[in-house]
Order: structure tokens, then C-alpha cells, then sequence
């Protein structure tokens, strides 16, 4: 399970395709944790799913922090090795994983403490699905630790160029996830029926198993660079470079998750189907963007470990190869959310009224997958160049929008409940255009390659 792939010699197309398949293999499999919930909790009915909807806010939450390690580790792993510098890898894992641990210890204590206003901000008003919210909320949170180290885990195999062994790992997790999801929500055989409880608890052993399995090929490993101390003392100098270009990125997932959070209390206002129906839907819609983001993770991985060993025709080779890539899968899911969205949405939400909501969802948001994933692609070459602050300020500027956007819009005057959908949408589209417009500029004006425009050296 150990073989890495070379990015910095050979085929540019086949190394990226290598790299990039597993990747998706692994958002995929995040997504279908998931998805698997949702199908699930589905037959149990709507009010299941938006207390799992709202509750999950949080645990999407945690990725503004888990995204600080893992984009750090993943970067400076990739440059590292492209320059050869085995020590210094080990030495930036060391620190990725010693943030994580730390994060996820207080993020899981503050969510904790304030979990009941937390979940007040959305004025749910029905107390049973208040309830069950905060069900599945404290289980995650006693499982968060699990949650928070499999990402960087993963990051840290990508970055080295070896996306099978995490491919792998994590499918472990998703068939135990899959296998007890049924028999914990509904109750099969022995076990009583769990419902939401189950669903959490489904979740976080799943995680365990993974972690589990992680630690086990690292020990097992004979690569120098896996070779590293969780408990050697601190570095500073690596936690500062870490957070240099782990927190950007970080800082935009947390506001997004802050921004949707806002724009589901707008949701909430149109009672529980809604909510419900968002929750499922951008599910759905993570089809396309789980695969860009598979793309974006394995070109941030090739330019760095290219740019780590100065071959710059290769990041700029290595760059429209995998766009052209994500421009195919936003178009194929530009026409399957417009197309099929009754067929697909109705596989998670039997209710005609959440299915007549739900093609009307994914309708809107289809029109911006073609951008969204042209966006995301382009986010991941600038990751890798070590350029993270661009891409994070797009991104947050135009996201942020979309909240007073869809107070607007939402309007009984103007488009109701679907001026949230366009909202979302259109900021989409914006971000993809402006992102590939200062990438392409950037690029042709050669600024990108300067050591003294470098985030970090």
C-alpha cells in the first residue's frame, strides 16, 4: 500500500490521473458517509434529517480547523519531497499532527459547553427535533479527535504522491459505516432502533476503524518520512509556516460554514422540508464538487512537489491538464442535477412535497457546477505554489454575499424560498470566473514562480 507515484519525471496526464483517481476514490467516500446517513435517516422522515442537517453544521464547522493541519502538512510534505528533503517532511507531519490533536481537544470542549445555544441559533421550534440534533451533536463531539486526524492522515499520504494507501483506508470506514448505518438507525436483529443516536454512533466507529488503520500502516512503514514523533518537542518555526498557509484556507472554510449556517436560518424560516431539502441536496451537488476537489487536491500535490524541484513547465503542463479534467465533470453534472434531479433526489427523500422542493434545488445550482468546479480546480494550484491567501479571499468575499443576498432575494416580493438557491448560485459562478481570470494572469505574466513572491519559503 506504499507505492508512491513519481510527479516530478514521466507522463504529466497519466501521473496526474493516477493521483487524482484515488483522491476522488476518498472525497467519494466522505461524501457517501454522508450520503448513507441521509438515505437512511431519510425513512425515518424529514425532522430526522434536519436535526442531522443542523447538527452536522457544526461537524463541517470543525474543517476551518482541521483544514489548517491538513493544508500545511500536505503542501510542505509535497515540496519537501520534490526537493528530496526527507527530514523535513517528517519534521512538518510532526507539527501538522501535533496542531490537529491540540484543535480538535478544544474545538470539541467550546462545542460542548455551548452546544444548546449553539442550536438555539436556529430556531428549530419543534423540541423533538431540537433534541434529537443535540443527540447526534454530543456523540460527534465525543468522536471529534477521530474526526480531526483522518483528514491530515490523508493529506500527508496525498502529499507524498501516494493517494492509494488513504483510498483504501477510508473505504474500510465507509463499509463498516455502511454495513451498521441500517442496523443502528432501524434496528436489525439484536439491536434496538437507534434513529438519529444510531446514525452518530454509525459515524464515529467508522471513523475509529479508520484511525485504527492508519496507525497501522504508519508503524508498518518503511518510509523515512512516516518516521515521525508525535511527541518530539514543539517546533516553532514549522507550527508558524503551517499556519501561514493552513490558516487562509482554514479561515474561508469556517466562514463558509458560518455563512451557510446564516443562510439556513434564513432556510428555517420556510419550515422543516426546506431545511431538509437543502441538507440532502448539497449532498447531491457534492458529486461535482467532492471530484473537483480530487482534482484540486492532486494538481496542489503535483505543482508542489514540481515546484519543490523547480520544474515549472511541468506546474503550468500539469495545470491545464487537470482543467480541461474538471471542466468535463462540470459539465456532466451541470446536466445531471438540470436533467435528472427528480430521479436522484427522490432516492433520499421519498416525500412528494421534499421531492418537488428538491428538483427545484438542484435545478438552480446546477447551472453553477461548470464554475464550481473550475473554481475549485484552480484553488488547488495555487495551494500548491504555496499561494493560499488568493484563493481564500475570493472565496470568502463572494461567499459572504450570498447571506445578504438571499435575505434579499428570499423576499415574498421577489423569489421566495428559490432566491437562497440563486444566491448560492451565482456567487458560484462569480468565484469560477474571477479565480481562473488572476490564475491565468498571474501565469502568463510569470508572476507566479518568483522566490520573492513565495508565502512561504
Amino acid at each position: 500500500m506504499e507505492k508512491r507515484i513519481n510527479l516530478v519525471e514521466g507522463h504529466i496526464f497519466g501521473s496526474l490521473i493516477k493521483l487524482a483517481i484515488p483522491i476522488m476514490g476518498t472525497s467519494f467516500i466522505q461524501m457517501a458517509y454522508n450520503m448513507t446517513d441521509m438515505i437512511w435517516i431519510g425513512r425515518v422522515g424529514s425532522s430526522a434529517v434536519a436535526a442531522v442537517g443542523t447538527a452536522g453544521f457544526f461537524t463541517w464547522l470543525a474543517m476551518a480547523f482541521i483544514m489548517i493541519s491538513k493544508i500545511g502538512a500536505e503542501v510542505k510534505v509535497a515540496q519537501s519531497l520534490g526537493r528530496g528533503d526527507y527530514s523535513e517532511a517528517r519534521n512538518y507531519i510532526t507539527s501538522s499532527v501535533q496542531i490537529n490533536i491540540v484543535l480538535a481537544l478544544v474545538y470539541g470542549l467550546v462545542l460542548f459547553i455551548f452546544r444548546k445555544p449553539l442550536l438555539g441559533f436556529f430556531k428549530l421550534g419543534d423540541p423533538n427535533i431540537v433534541n434529537m440534533a443535540e443527540i447526534y451533536l454530543v456523540v460527534m463531539i465525543i468522536g471529534m479527535g477521530f474526526y480531526f486526524i483522518n483528514p491530515v492522515f490523508t493529506s500527508i499520504f496525498n502529499g507524498a504522491g501516494n493517494s492509494r494507501t488513504p483510498f483504501l483506508i477510508n473505504t474500510i470506514g465507509l463499509v463498516f459505516n455502511m454495513v451498521f448505518d441500517p442496523v443502528l438507525i432501524l434496528g436489525i436483529g439484536p439491536f434496538p432502533r437507534m434513529e438519529v443516536l444510531g446514525a452518530a454512533i454509525a459515524t464515529i466507529l467508522a471513523q475509529m476503524v479508520v484511525t485504527l488503520c492508519f496507525i497501522i500502516v504508519i508503524i508498518r512503514s518503511k518510509e523515512q518520512y512516516l518516521k515521525f514523533n508525535i511527541f518530539d518537542k514543539p517546533n516553532k518555526e514549522h507550527i508558524i509556516t503551517i499556519c501561514k498557509l493552513g490558516l487562509p484556507v482554514g479561515g474561508q472554510s469556517g466562514l463558509f460554514t458560518i455563512f451557510s449556517i446564516l443562510i439556513a436560518r434564513v432556510i428555517a424560516n420556510f419550515g422543516p422540508i426546506p431545511i431538509a431539502v437543502q441538507k440532502v441536496g448539497s449532498q447531491i451537488e457534492a458529486i461535482s464538487w467532492m471530484t473537483a476537489g480530487g482534482f484540486s487536491t492532486a494538481l496542489g500535490t503535483f505543482v508542489g512537489q514540481n515546484y519543490g524541484a523547480k520544474k515549472y513547465h511541468r506546474v503550468k503542463e500539469g495545470y491545464n491538464a487537470t482543467l480541461v479534467m474538471a471542466i468535463i465533470v462540470g459539465i456532466f453534472a451541470t446536466l445531471l442535477l438540470t436533467l435528472g434531479g427528480r430521479l436522484v433526489f427522490s432516492l433520499f427523500i421519498p416525500e412528494e412535497e421534499a421531492i418537488k422542493y428538491g428538483v427545484v434545488y438542484l435545478k438552480i445550482l446546477g447551472y453553477s457546477q461548470l464554475f464550481m468546479c473550475i473554481e475549485i480546480t484552480v484553488s488547488g494550484a495555487f495551494n500548491g505554489l504555496g499561494r493560499t491567501m488568493i484563493p481564500s479571499f475570493i472565496s470568502v468575499i463572494f461567499t459572504g454575499l450570498r447571506v445578504p443576498a438571499a435575505y434579499l432575494l428570499s423576499s415574498e416580493s421577489l423569489l421566495g424560498l428559490n432566491g437562497v438557491w440563486w444566491s448560492i448560485s451565482m456567487s458560484s459562478v462569480i468565484k469560477g470566473v474571477l479565480l481562473f481570470g488572476v490564475f491565468t494572469i498571474l501565469l502568463r505574466r510569470n508572476k507566479l514562480f518568483k522566490e520573492d513572491v513565495e508565502l512561504v519559503a
